[in-house]
């Protein structure tokens, strides 16, 4: 079953990245709360960065900065195993970690079996389950398609999540390691326009001298038939002399009368 949805909306999270320079307190726990709920947000790292925030970690209220954390870098299954140290999630605050756990399982595989699904997201059904990624994949969250024949889920994009800082140095090695694997097919590919021009002369080379090899044939052919037109023509001019000359001898006198010599 193939489902698509591509109309981007404007990020909605600049509103909350204005309030956070200023918040404070119980307006800071609010505002974190707020971006929890709110539709169309799926990125925290920028709001974890500001000051105002980073305080809310050394403060009894550290359960607000420990679910902002979560929604950032964590998983639906992080939030299960340790219930006590983050915020009671309402229902969208559950959907919305649950969609950003499939993004974080597409980055690890293209097909994800529901049965991964069902365990790493805590549904109980596969209803449900289709269900969430619909809803996922009309919110523009991931493009893919439901393979329900054989019970996965097939991820063609995701969107990006929050990156730690610990994890740009594999990040880097990823990019460097495909860099230098385009730069190999790069080189194979050289390598083959390289041949396939050194086939293509040879064939252009090979053509040309078949062709003024049928030349020299035709002008060979040319010159015998007029050499033989020739000598035809010659042995008819001598043949036919020939004949006169024989004619002229086969003929006898005939006696003179009158002064005429008639010819029998």
């Amino acid at each position: 079953m193939v489902i698509e949805k591509s109309n981007f909306s404007a990020n909605p999270l600049e509103q909350f990245i204005l309030l956070g320079k200023s918040a404070k307190g119980a307006a800071c726990l609010e505002l974190i709360n707020q971006v929890l709920e709110t539709p169309g947000i799926y990125v925290f790292g920028e709001l974890l960065d500001m000051p105002s925030i980073k305080e809310v970690e050394n403060t009894p209220n550290k359960k607000y900065w420990n679910t902002l954390n979560l929604f950032a870098y964590g998983t639906y299954s992080d939030y299960i195993q340790n219930k006590n140290n983050y915020l009671q999630l309402t229902p969208n605050q559950t959907k919305k970690l649950q969609h950003l756990t499939i993004v974080t399982l597409a980055t690890k595989s293209k097909c994800i079996p529901y049965t991964n699904l069902l365990k790493e997201l805590d549904i109980k059904n596969v209803r449900d389950l289709e269900d969430l990624i619909i809803e996922a994949i009309y919110a523009d969250i991931i493009h893919g398609k439901l393979d329900q024949k054989n019970s996965q889920l097939e991820v063609d994009s995701a969107i990006g999540r929050d990156i730690r800082t610990e994890d740009i140095d594999v990040i880097v090695t990823c990019l460097e390691d495909w860099c230098s694997a385009c730069e190999g097919v790069l080189s194979c590919v050289e390598t083959q326009i390289h041949r396939a021009n050194s086939e293509k002369n040879k064939n252009v080379q090979r053509k040309t001298d078949i062709e003024q090899e049928i030349n020299n044939i035709k002008k060979t052919l040319k010159t015998q038939l007029q050499e033989r037109a020739e000598g035809t023509e010659e042995a008819m001019v001598t043949d036919s002399r020939e004949a006169s000359s024989s004619g002229e001898k086969g003929k006898k006198p005939s006696k003179v009368k009158g002064g005429l010599k008639l010819l029998r």
